[in-house]
This record gives structure tokens, C-alpha cells and sequence, in this order.
């Protein structure tokens, strides 16, 4: 029996995550398939996608360059094909490489913006005529604490993770009155494989733990429950919102 919450309401739901063959998209694939969700999911990172799909019974994996948008459209196109119409929706896919903003030309500006921005709001585009016939659905955006932090070299990646922010707002007003539920999840640090390769240094979490309340690490399992919670029937009234995950950063 697991310590944590089942939901019922997701049990047979359609669920399509971007960048979900590691890091917080695999936590998310796992959690939404262990209830019982009929899940698909993309990612460009093939090997790793193949072995996430073959541990899990049923689940749905496509190689897919988000920055090519009509490949990302006809991913989702083809999931509601085999599965019936998406009705949760996770946009997760993000690039949070760190570069100076003098050293950020006009190319590498728009290329972040092609992973950080772009296709959560045309896959949510993409999802949309589906969910309204159905009656309602869930988009969860993942955002990130960045944008209220405003660190340095991540300018491109801070300017995007802001906007998710205020395409959330957006959407859940427009599309309100179809049923649909738009919410932002901004997590903190989060230990995953990437970032223990590449940043987070024994001195940087000393720094970050320095800053935090809770004095441990988040891991993308805990980011993973809160957008089970999300997309459940248990949060229907909730829409429009940034939920932070951060350990009591800020």
C-alpha cells in the first residue's frame, strides 16, 4: 500500500506529458500511470524514453523535437488517436541552461523560448477542441520559482518560466467556461539528474538549504503528487494558480 493519496477520478484519464522521459517528466509519467491513467508522453532523449515506456504496462512514447511544431502536434494527435481525447495535459518540457545575457544573441534568445514557451502554449492549443467536447479538462504548466526569483544567467529561461505564469492566468479565463482548469506549478531546486551533473555542487545546496525552511532536498516524485492533486477532481475549483513547491524558498 502506498504512503500517499490514490485518486479515483483519475482513474482511465488520458494524460499526455512533454519531456517526460526523465527528471520531473518521468516522476510524472510514473505517477500518473500508477493511477491507473491511460498515459502518453514525448521526448527527444530516445533511450531513455524506450526504457521508461518498457518498465511501464501501456504507456505511449514518442520521440518528438518540441521545437518542431508540427511534430509536437501530430504527437498529440496521435495519443488521442490510441487513446481517446487528452484530458490531462503536462507541459513539463524545459531548458535551463544558464548563459550570460550579453552572450545571448537574438538566435539563442528565440531557441529557449522554442523549448521554455512555445509549445506549452500550442500543445495546450492543440488539446483544447478535445477537452471542450468532453466537457473539461486539466493543463498543468511547469513553471518555476525563477520567474519570481529573477536569477542571473538564466535571462531567456526567467523571461519564458514568467510568461507560462501569465499564459496560465489566460487561459484559465478564456477557457473557463469549457470546462477547463489552467494551473501553474512552480517548483524550487529540484534533485534530479541534470542538475546533480551539472550544478548543484555540494557548496550550492549548502547555499540553498542556507535559504529554505524545510532543510532537504524536493524531489521530483513530491513535484509529481502535487499535479496528481491538480489534475484530480479533489482540486476542480482550483484555476488560474501558481502553486509553489519549494521547500519555503520564497
Amino acid at each position: 500500500m502506498s504512503d500517499f493519496a490514490a485518486y479515483p477520478s483519475l482513474s482511465g484519464r488520458v494524460v499526455f506529458v512533454t519531456g517526460g522521459a526523465t527528471g520531473i517528466g518521468a516522476a510524472m509519467v510514473e505517477a500518473f500511470h500508477g493511477q491507473g491513467c491511460k498515459v502518453a508522453f514525448v521526448d527527444r532523449d530516445q533511450p531513455a524514453g524506450e526504457a521508461l515506456a518498457g518498465r511501464l504496462a501501456g504507456v505511449r512514447f514518442a520521440v518528438c523535437d518540441v521545437t518542431e511544431l508540427g511534430a509536437l502536434e501530430r504527437a498529440i494527435s496521435e495519443a488521442a488517436a490510441a487513446f481517446g481525447a487528452i484530458e490531462v495535459l503536462i507541459n513539463n518540457v524545459a531548458d535551463d541552461t544558464r548563459r550570460a545575457a550579453d552572450a545571448t544573441d537574438a538566435e539563442g534568445w528565440r531557441a529557449s523560448l522554442a523549448v521554455n514557451l512555445d509549445p506549452a502554449f500550442l500543445a495546450a492549443r492543440a488539446v483544447h477542441a478535445g477537452m471542450k467536447a468532453a466537457g473539461g479538462g486539466v493543463i498543468l504548466n511547469l513553471s518555476s520559482i525563477n520567474a519570481l526569483l529573477g536569477p542571473a544567467r538564466m535571462a531567456a529561461y526567467v523571461a519564458a518560466k514568467g510568461a507560462a505564469n501569465a499564459l496560465t492566468k489566460s487561459l484559465a479565463r478564456e477557457w473557463g467556461g469549457d470546462g477547463i482548469r489552467v494551473n501553474a506549478i512552480s517548483p524550487g531546486w529540484v534533485v534530479t539528474e541534470r542538475q546533480l551533473a551539472l550544478w548543484l555542487t555540494p557548496e550550492a545546496e549548502a547555499a540553498w538549504m542556507d535559504q529554505v525552511a524545510l532543510k532537504r532536498r524536493i524531489l521530483p516524485a513530491e513535484v509529481a503528487r502535487l499535479a496528481l492533486f491538480l489534475a484530480s477532481d479533489d482540486a476542480r475549483a482550483i484555476t488560474g494558480q501558481n502553486l509553489v513547491i519549494d521547500g519555503g524558498r520564497t
